[in-house]
């Protein structure tokens, strides 16, 4: 069972991530919304596509961009649609 945890809170939880460049991306159920924080944040790769990103919001004390996803990936990162992975000081369990 891999999770994401933040300032105290378990942020996601699945045993069906995908890992993709050592990253862990959680299924988009298995993310705890109430923590979560549309971003104006855009970022491009050149094989996954554009990333999207959230803030972390969690009792009160933010982490902008800790989180991001793919929603509209390209062909080669399509299993990862929507899937959200974590940075910033988020301890990702495995």
């Amino acid at each position: 069972m891999a999770r994401a945890i933040w300032n105290g809170a378990v942020i996601a939880e699945s045993d069906q991530v995908e890992v993709v460049e050592g990253n862990v991306y959680f299924p988009p159920r298995s993310v705890k919304r109430e923590y979560l924080q549309a971003s104006e944040t855009h970022t491009v790769c050149g094989w996954k596509g554009t990333a999207s990103y959230y803030d972390l919001v969690v009792d009160g004390k933010a982490n902008a961009d800790a989180a991001w996803y793919y929603p509209d990936p390209m062909a080669a990162a399509a299993n990862i649609r929507d899937h959200v992975a974590f940075w910033k000081g988020v301890e990702v369990e495995r």
